[in-house]
């Protein structure tokens, strides 16, 4: 994009950016294209951007997967760097006896989970979503719905493509089957309205409001944590729902028995265990906060780049 310019707004405790361009990437002239970021301050005012499990998966989702970080699961700290390939290679009674190791090193009890997590670049195409996003704020916004629900999921579910997952969900905001029906899409052998941006968008929106966010807050009423819609770790908790469904977030939070919600309960479903909620739900608020810190950067060094290109 060349010849933009900025303009900054408040909404819901978020700068919301419009990027306004004169070019589709060939250097000629196009018209005015508009694209939509948001900017979240909460995350750097709050301090979640210091937390060492966002910030290790801020480094896992810009590193080639060719690269493995050697982690101690509950706090995610790095303890080592590998060559994938080559841990690859590994018997698995060599991979036992490292993990030992690096336990007796480190002064960690048998019990702490050490991890092996390649690098995620090629996964998170977060340059290539930019125009998804600011599509999916605008729909969001038109079916009364927090957008920043709408950027979140965009950039953690299947950035920039249409994958299935391994468990059948599908499209841009990764929908399961039933849920798609359940919401309004048609979906059957012939038809998957799920790969339809604008209405898996409007599905998603659908989702959030009348499914996630109520049965959200009655988890937390159901121990008199009080719900806020506009606050970040409110969101956070949502989008655990949306990943996991409610009953599974339910479960684990009566297993945690919380006297309060804030940055404290969510940092506790990251290292909590129970039930349905394992460790892929335990990390998709951690890889959310990190995608968002990531392309925070993404859009800002954009603007800036571009910006500095067009008064040259």
């Amino acid at each position: 994009m060349q010849n933009q310019k900025l303009t900054i707004f408040s909404l819901l405790f978020l700068s919301v950016i419009r990027l306004f361009g004169q070019s589709n990437g060939d250097g000629q002239s196009h018209g005015s294209v508009s694209l939509t970021v948001i900017y979240d301050q909460k995350i750097h005012e709050e301090q979640w951007d210091t937390l060492a499990q966002p910030q290790f998966w801020k480094k896992v989702v810009t590193t080639s997967e060719d690269t493995c970080f050697v982690n101690v699961a509950s706090t995610r700290q790095v303890i080592g760097v590998l060559d994938f390939e080559c841990w690859n290679k590994r018997s698995d009674e060599y991979k036992g006896k490292f993990r030992d190791s690096l336990r007796e090193l480190h002064g960690l009890v048998n019990q702490e989970q050490i991890y092996v997590t390649s690098g995620k670049k090629d996964f998170y195409r977060l340059d290539e979503v930019l125009p998804s996003v600011g599509k999916g704020i605008n729909i969001f916004v038109e079916e009364g719905v927090d957008p920043w629900y709408a950027q979140t999921i965009l950039l953690i579910e299947s950035p920039g493509r249409l994958e299935y997952s391994n468990v059948g969900a599908y499209g841009s905001f990764q929908l399961m089957k039933s849920v798609a029906r359940s919401h309004g899409l048609t979906v059957n052998r012939k038809i998957d309205e799920r790969k339809d941006f604008d209405k898996s968008a409007k599905c998603a929106a659908s989702l959030i409001k009348n499914t996630c966010v109520p049965h959200a807050k009655a988890i937390l009423d159901s121990f008199n944590i009080e719900f806020n819609e506009s606050e970040l770790w409110c969101r956070l908790f949502v989008l655990h729902v949306y990943h996991a469904g409610a009953a599974n977030v339910k479960a684990v939070v009566e297993h945690i028995n919380p006297t309060e919600g804030g940055m404290g309960l969510i940092t506790k479903l990251w290292t909590t265990q129970y039930g349905a909620f394992r460790n892929a739900s335990q990390n998709y608020t951690q890889v959310a906060l990190a995608c968002l810190l990531r392309f925070e950067e993404i859009t800002r060094d954009s603007f800036v780049n571009d910006y500095r290109s067009s008064v040259q």
